[in-house]
């Protein structure tokens, strides 16, 4: 059986892998159009490739949005 602490770096491990691991989702696309709330579901900044090269997607303290590479 395990102990509580155990159970606990169980629990952080696991979330750990998760955080690691890459995720899929579906999202909507109407009209051409994205909206926003769909893509920052999960966080702040989102990463975009084109081209072989990584483009960053941040979402501001001011509800603004600034593309980086």
């Amino acid at each position: 059986m395990m102990s509580e602490n155990e159970r606990d770096d169980s629990r952080g491990n696991a979330a750990e892998f998760a955080k690691a691991q890459p995720q899929s989702r579906v999202i909507t696309v109407a009209d051409e159009k994205i909206d926003s709330r769909d893509l920052f579901v999960a966080g702040r900044q989102i990463t975009i490739t084109h081209g072989g090269d990584s483009y960053f997607l941040r979402l501001t303290a001011q509800n603004k949005l600034i593309l980086t590479k």
